[in-house]
């Protein structure tokens, strides 16, 4: 299956659609690394961001998370990218798979630990935090919970505020994957 919706081309948008674009676009996720483009060649949104221009308030509000997700956390970066790729893999993403591997690069994920992410494998971590934030991830994605050892675990290790940010890390993630599944014909 094509992609569902035809990207916006930049001169098309409205006024309240130019605001969610130039939020994705001129935002942190435009400083990420070179080997993945936001737009195309011309100007159009990639992925689920396109999609966020069929309704610019809640667009916004989604990119908004976004933004706070990856940029304002008190996970590492590397804690942060360990639980968008079990996400990714969860929910075969491609487009997000793609996209966080060059970012998880640049944080200092390995090769392995990646490949070990893409089939839901659990990479060998050293660090404490890095591996209580996957094992709660990974019961989100499951279960839809945590126990209260895993919760414990994580408080322990990242703070109740970290544990929150990390739900909403999920929760934002799976939305994209939705996104990307029903606009961009991204299958299983």
């Amino acid at each position: 299956m094509g992609a569902r919706l035809d990207g916006l081309l930049p001169a098309d948008l409205d006024g309240e659609q130019r605001e969610v674009y130039r939020a994705i676009t001129g935002g942190p996720r435009a400083a990420g690394p070179q080997a993945f483009a936001l737009t195309d060649p011309q100007g159009r949104l990639r992925g689920p961001f396109n999609a966020m221009l069929l309704s610019p308030p809640v667009g916004l509000a989604t990119q908004a998370l976004g933004a706070a997700v990856r940029y304002g956390t008190v996970l590492t970066d590397r804690a942060r990218e360990l639980a968008i790729l079990a996400v990714a893999a969860h929910w075969n993403s491609a487009f997000e798979r793609e996209a966080h591997e060059a970012v998880g690069r640049t944080t200092g994920l390995t090769e392995p630990e990646m490949a070990a992410l893409r089939t839901g494998a659990v990479p060998e971590l050293t660090d404490p935090a890095e591996r209580a934030v996957l094992r709660a991830t990974r019961a989100l994605l499951l279960h839809g919970a945590v126990t209260d050892e895993e919760y414990a675990d994580t408080v322990a290790a990242v703070g109740a505020r970290g544990l929150f940010e990390l739900t909403a890390l999920v929760g934002y993630y799976a939305t994209l994957a939705l996104q990307l599944r029903v606009f961009a014909g991204e299958m299983p």
